[in-house]
């Protein structure tokens, strides 16, 4: 599988904003902290979310078949792609393995995912490539 097909770059850039971004003043994605006047950094768990949910869109899956698979609730599923959950690594490896990812690809489209948040609030338009960062970097963030 091609990590860099599966991550729609256009629809995490548009979407962004939703993560990314907060007007000063205001409060963050979800109510989670005050605004700051500039960008921050979309957390782990909105990323991880992003990701779940447009690996099970892009094979046309429904939450409660993915949830089956995974053997967790549809409706903590559904949290966790809406980032309202921090998972444990079992959960994030139940749902990738449902998704036929290995937990390894999953933490990889995750990090490319943060990269495109970075060149995107750096003003950048080219995606960064997978390599760009240590994996051993991103072992420590899961």
């Amino acid at each position: 599988m091609d990590i860099v097909d599966s991550v729609d770059t256009a629809e995490s850039v548009e979407r962004s904003d939703a993560v990314v971004g907060a007007d000063p003043g205001s409060r963050g994605p979800g109510g989670r902290g005050p605004g700051r006047g500039r960008e921050r950094e979309p957390l782990w768990r909105d990323v991880i979310g992003e990701v779940l949910r447009g690996e099970r869109q892009a094979q046309e899956r429904t939450l409660q078949d993915v949830a089956d698979k995974a053997m967790i609730s549809m409706p903590y599923l559904s949290e966790l792609e809406r980032g309202r959950k921090e998972a444990s690594s079992e959960i994030l490896a139940a749902a990738a393995n449902a998704l036929g990812l290995r937990l390894s690809d999953l933490l990889d489209l995750a990090l490319f995912r943060l990269g495109i948040y970075e060149q995107a609030s750096a003003g950048s338009a080219s995606a960064p490539s997978i390599g760009t960062r240590s994996r051993d970097t991103m072992c420590l963030a899961a």
